[in-house]
């Protein structure tokens, strides 16, 4: 399968295809919460029961655990890490944080739904991990007043219907109805550790 770029829709489209052809079985609300040696494979220990496997493909990506902002007002249900569903925020307020590409897919993404309100806060001034094409893409929604972009603005606290927003060192509060931040993910090394993945720190990362 050579597939060069690709939305997240036509994305799921595939593996939805793939997985009713294959009959592959799929447990969703599950998390695995270790991996031990046992035997001549290894016990995966869930939320739920234990598997026991000869061999353990781990497919977590380099996202890990969702980056969050630390504010208050953050564990609202409202707030959200990835977006699953555009259709969703149909008619609502949204806010999308970050910058990377992500983030201005999701945005762009919202900005395609009746009546959907999309402000996308980043806390830099320019987007420099996106690729060209998107910025190229969001500077021409923003133009058209689809997007309301907020560079160099950070969020300050998350209410039930506003969200207060720090833009230069003075404070904005905007309608809000949901927030979905895109601000990767942080490696989640001692679970990996634990499983005997050997992990090899560079420049002070993971």
């Amino acid at each position: 399968m050579k597939v060069r770029e690709i939305s997240k829709e036509q994305l799921i489209e595939l593996w939805t295809g793939v997985i009713e052809k294959t009959g592959l079985k799929i447990t969703y609300g599950e998390r695995v919460v270790d991996i031990v040696p046992h035997g001549p494979g290894y016990s995966v220990n869930t939320n739920n029961t234990t598997y026991l496997a000869r061999r353990v493909v781990l497919a977590i990506g380099r996202r890990g655990s969702p980056r969050k902002l630390d504010v208050p007002g953050e564990d609202r249900s409202k707030v959200v890490y990835r977006l699953v569903d555009a259709g969703q925020y149909k008619g609502r307020n949204v806010l999308v944080v970050s910058g990377g590409d992500s983030a201005l897919e999701a945005a762009m993404s919202l900005a395609g739904e009746p009546g959907t309100k999309v402000t996308l806060a980043y806390r830099r001034s320019t987007f420099d991990r996106a690729r060209k094409k998107n910025r190229e893409r969001l500077d021409q929604l923003v133009a058209d007043g689809n997007i309301d972009l907020r560079l160099g603005t950070e969020v300050v606290n998350i209410d039930e219907h506003r969200v207060i927003l720090d833009v230069g060192g003075k404070h904005q509060s905007i309608a809000n109805d949901d927030v979905i931040v895109c601000a990767g993910g942080v490696l989640p090394t001692s679970f990996l550790e634990a499983a005997g993945v050997a992990v090899e720190r560079k420049f002070g990362t993971a």
